[in-house]
C-alpha cells in the first residue's frame, strides 16, 4: 500500500507539471479532452473484451490520466481538488455499502441492488432513472433503464415471459408499416429494440457486445465477397441478388 500511494503521488505531481509546462496541455479545458476521454474509455473496454492483460492495464492508466487531468483542471478553476473527489467516492462507497460497513443484513445480490437505488434516491432526491446518461448509446442506455427498474420489482421473471411482447411488438409493427407513416414505423421499431434489449437481459446477453459481434461478423462476411469478386474480375453490379446470396451463404461456412 505504501507502493500504491508513493505511485499515485507521483502520478499526480507528473501530471501537474504536464499541465503547467507543456504548450499542448496547458490549451486543453475539460471539453476539449472529452473525445480522447471516451476514445480511452473505449479501448480499455475493448481490451477487457478481448482479454488482453497487458493492454487493460495500459488503458487502465490511460484513463486514469483523464480522471486526474480533470481533477487538476477543476482546481484550477477552484471548484474542487482531487482530494474531494477522493473523498466524497469513497464516502459514497461507504454509504451505498450498509451490508458491508453497517452490519445490515442483505439476503442476496438484488437486495443489495435494491438498497443501492434507494440509498442513492434518498442521497440525491432524484427518481431512479435519472442517473442514466443520456450520452450512452441507445441499446446500453435501454439495458441500463430495465435494469434499474428491475431493481424496485417492475420486470418480467424471466426470458420466457419476454417472448410475448416481443411478438405482440413484431404484430404492431407489422400494422405500422401498412399504414405508412415514418413516425408510427419509428415507433414500432423503437419499441421492438426495446424488447430485444429486454430478452437479451434475461439471457444474461449484453446487446451492445451482441451488436458488435454481429456487426464484426457481417463485415468478415462481406469482405470475404469483395476478395471473391476481385479473383472473378467482376464488379457488383456484374452480379445477380441470387448470386451475390450464393457467396453470402458460401461465406457463413467460414466465417
Amino acid at each position: 500500500m505504501e507502493d500504491l500511494g508513493k505511485n499515485f503521488i507521483e502520478l499526480v505531481n507528473i501530471l501537474q507539471r504536464v499541465r503547467r509546462e507543456c504548450p499542448w496541455d496547458m490549451k486543453q479545458t475539460p471539453n476539449s479532452l472529452l473525445t480522447y476521454f471516451l476514445e480511452e474509455t473505449y479501448e480499455l473496454v475493448e481490451s477487457i473484451q478481448e482479454n488482453k492483460k497487458e493492454s487493460i492495464k495500459e488503458e487502465l492508466g490511460d484513463v486514469l490520466i483523464h480522471v486526474i487531468m480533470q481533477s487538476i483542471m477543476a482546481e484550477e478553476k477552484g471548484i474542487f481538488k482531487l482530494s474531494d473527489v477522493l473523498s466524497f467516492v469513497k464516502e459514497k462507497l461507504i454509504s451505498r455499502h450498509p451490508h458491508i460497513f453497517e452490519g445490515k443484513e442483505v439476503k442476496n445480490v438484488e437486495e443489495v441492488l435494491i438498497n443501492w437505488e434507494n440509498l442513492k434516491q434518498e442521497e440525491n432526491n432524484k427518481g431512479i432513472l435519472d442517473g442514466v446518461p443520456k450520452i450512452l448509446p441507445s441499446l446500453l442506455a435501454s439495458l441500463r433503464i430495465q435494469e434499474k427498474v428491475s431493481h424496485v420489482g417492475f420486470d418480467w421473471k424471466n426470458a420466457i415471459e419476454v417472448l410475448p411482447k416481443l411478438k405482440e411488438e413484431i404484430v404492431e409493427l407489422e400494422e405500422a408499416l401498412k399504414t405508412e407513416k415514418r413516425e408510427k414505423i419509428e415507433e414500432e421499431i423503437g419499441d421492438l429494440l426495446f424488447s430485444i434489449v429486454n430478452l437479451s437481459r434475461h439471457l444474461g446477453i449484453n446487446p451492445e457486445l451482441a451488436l458488435k459481434n454481429t456487426n464484426e461478423k457481417f463485415i468478415e462476411r462481406f469482405k470475404f465477397m469483395e476478395k471473391k469478386l476481385k479473383e472473378e474480375g467482376k464488379r457488383w453490379e456484374d452480379l445477380t441478388l441470387e448470386e451475390m446470396d450464393k457467396w453470402w451463404e458460401f461465406s457463413k461456412n467460414i466465417f
